[in-house]
């Protein structure tokens, strides 16, 4: 496979990010991808604005809609619009945009699936990781690789790429609505493995913020909406 066979979309959902989506967008500049969709989700800051100064396409809600439904609308946009592969990020610098060709390599040289971003494989990096998020992200990883039987390192890294024929299979129903938060991005993590799609992980930075507050994640509200698709897919209560 080459790489002219694929059309790259780079989804970024933000929320109120206008202290930190500069930096994410100056970061493309020589980033080979075909599109960068940023999905501005019922921000009430300077978001929009800023994200307008660089002319990068965006999907805007009105209100905040959650982070699944915010991914679910740009991967509408790029099965309306040819494209075939997309990236997903973080908006909030955390993610470093000239790592994507690291995601997209396995799948156009490789004909791979899903590429899973990791910072625990040799030549990733954990930069400024809280104790109690590391604890928390490795015992949810660990969960994972038992349940699934798949040796896993970093299942919580939102930094991913997907072919987006993955959603043309029914099994995987990404428009249902107790999918418009959190668990979207792990109820496509869990059918790629159950369904055996060509999946692997590849390392990356993820570098967290200095100061204290570094995450839209609460304790305790949302993760519940994290651990719930490997619960309720696992036993048959959702599909």
């Amino acid at each position: 496979m080459t790489e002219k066979k694929y059309k790259s979309l780079v989804i970024i959902p933000v929320y109120n990010e206008e202290n930190r989506i500069k930096t994410v967008l100056e970061r493309f500049k020589d980033v080979a991808v075909d599109q960068v969709m940023v999905v501005n989700d019922g921000s009430t800051d300077s978001t929009p604005e800023v994200v307008k100064s660089f002319g990068r396409e965006t999907i805007i809600h009105p209100q905040r809609q959650g982070v699944g439904s915010s991914i679910r609308d740009g991967i509408d946009f790029a099965r309306k619009n040819g494209f075939n592969l997309v990236v997903v990020m973080a908006g909030n610098g955390k993610d470093d945009p000239r790592e994507i060709p690291i995601l997209l390599k396995p799948i156009i040289e490789e004909d791979f699936d899903y590429i899973q971003g990791s910072r625990y494989l040799e030549g990733g990096e954990a930069g400024n990781l809280p104790l109690a998020r590391a604890i928390g992200i490795k015992a949810f990883t660990f969960l994972w690789s038992f349940f699934l039987w798949k040796k896993l390192t970093d299942v919580t890294n939102g930094f991913r790429a997907y072919k987006v024929s993955l959603f043309d299979n029914p099994r995987i129903n990404i428009w249902q609505d107790w999918l418009s938060t959190y668990e979207l991005e792990y109820y496509i993590h869990f059918w790629v493995l159950k369904l055996k799609y060509k999946f692997g992980e590849v390392p990356v930075s993820k570098i967290y913020p200095s100061k204290k507050k570094y995450s839209k994640i609460r304790p305790f509200v949302d993760w519940w909406p994290i651990i719930k698709p490997l619960f309720y897919l696992w036993f048959g209560i959702k599909k």
